[in-house]
């Protein structure tokens, strides 16, 4: 049950940041109420707090606290910085796409010479333009939820990727949020991938922050629509700065005989949230959904996804790994629904902490709510720590007790990292994950 509570005087303030911020925010008319109504709809509800079943483990009224206005337009020098940051976080043979302080960056994209039945505009073109059809899918996602009806106030650029039927990309596609820190701000995107009928693509979203980044709040939504026998393959990756705050949704809907992977890995932010709602919406669809998450000192990171089985003959496998040091903690709420109608799903999920410290914490919470009685479904949570016996068996052949705890670190998040299909970003996840090891103390 939610329980509306007082608002503090810091709750307040969202209303004088969106009343400054909107001679910013593109579109009018249909687009401009949608946003007063999502608004409102945000006023109503504040920042979600545990008293929320589903916020129950990421209380912002306590983490977060306030809202930060939104981040001025980069300049000159804030450009500078994020090139600099993005040579850093460079991937070989991608399309790279750049958003900087939530402002889409076309001299830092690569946006010249698309694959033929590739398009790629700026959201704040979608929503100026009068595009009636993908502005309806931009706004798709219901105002239920706080933070998402925030976003729809306020989301200033993304990007907008259509990719026509039986069109197989052959390059990655690489959205890039880049944050300059340069003074404590918000940034708000919300992007749209439109797959066509029987196409075919790689994408690879990364956060990352800019040298002396400090305080700032990634506030992100991404819209995704997989055609009939389309495949999307999926790759994210937060290393945002370790003062951040990254709230994050994804809405994904996926046709007849659609295949999407998706893997994910946190190891940066102060305070993290990624909440998928994946819809199966035509039969013989195919989920399979792997995270990571990498956390030490006193960082957060909370997963809770949605799978929504609303048709026959779909198939979803759920696999996540935490690993937590220090004082770090770790969520993960999966839920699996599967409607009246879904008969013969095969749903599983598996969920496993490792906790290095006595004061790290794991909440892990499977769900499954089935409503047709001709399914396979399943599901489990563990936590421990890491084996001694292992320990002391790589320790007896010469290792350290870091390099034997790295090894058996490795193995236990490897399962999730090679669900990753394309071999140089699975090699990149290998990298990000090497890169905490050789970090831990």
């Amino acid at each position: 049950m939610n329980v509306a509570l007082a608002k503090t005087g810091t709750e307040r303030a969202p209303s004088d940041i969106f009343a400054i911020a909107r001679h910013r925010l593109p579109g009018a008319g249909k687009i401009a109420e949608a946003r007063r109504q999502a608004f409102e709809a945000y006023e109503r509800a504040g920042l979600p707090h545990r008293r929320i079943e589903e916020w129950k483990y990421t209380d912002l009224r306590v983490l977060m606290r306030e809202l930060l206005p939104l981040a001025p337009e980069p300049d000159a020098a804030v450009l500078k910085r994020a090139a600099a940051a993005l040579k850093r976080h460079a991937i070989a043979g991608v399309r790279r796409l750049v958003l900087v302080d939530g402002v889409f960056a076309p001299k830092l994209s690569e946006t010249a010479d698309l694959e033929n039945g590739l398009g790629i505009r700026t959201l704040r073109e979608v929503l100026e333009a009068g595009d009636s059809a993908l502005q309806a899918q931009l706004l798709a996602p219901d105002n239920s939820d706080a933070m998402v009806a925030l976003n729809s106030a306020m989301m200033t650029d993304g990007v907008v990727i259509e990719v026509a039927d039986r069109a197989a990309l052959t390059q990655p596609l690489h959205i890039v949020h880049i944050a300059s820190g340069a003074e404590p701000a918000a940034m708000f995107t919300r992007s749209l991938l439109k797959l066509g009928r029987a196409a075919s693509a790689t994408l690879v979203e990364s956060y990352i922050a800019a040298d002396g980044a400090k305080a700032y709040q990634v506030h992100d939504s991404f819209v995704v629509s997989i055609g009939d026998g389309a495949r999307l393959d999926h790759v994210r990756l937060i290393e945002d700065g370790r003062e951040a705050f990254n709230i994050s949704s994804a809405i994904v809907t996926l046709d007849s005989n659609a295949h999407f992977n998706t893997f994910g890995m946190t190891s940066g932010s102060n305070v993290s949230r990624y909440q998928p709602i994946i819809g199966f919406a035509g039969e013989g669809s195919r989920v399979e959904a792997n995270g990571v998450n990498l956390l030490n000192g006193r960082q957060h990171a909370d997963t809770t996804m949605l799978l929504d089985h609303a048709v026959p003959n779909c198939a979803s496998r759920e696999i996540f790994r935490a690993v937590i040091d220090d004082r770090g903690h770790s969520v993960f709420q999966g839920r699996i629904i599967v409607r009246p109608h879904a008969q013969k799903t095969d749903a599983k999920m598996m969920t496993r902490a490792l906790l290095l410290s006595d004061e790290a914490e794991a909440d892990n919470k499977p769900e499954l709510e089935i409503f047709a009685d001709d399914v396979t479904c399943g599901h489990g949570a563990t936590a421990g720590a890491l084996d001694e016996s292992l320990l002391f068996y790589l320790r007896a052949r010469g290792l350290s007790e870091k390099e034997a705890q790295a090894l058996l670190i490795q193995a236990f998040v490897g399962e999730a990292i090679e669900s990753i299909a394309n071999d140089a970003l699975r090699e990149l996840a290998i990298s990000a994950a090497e890169r905490w090891l050789a970090a831990r103390g």
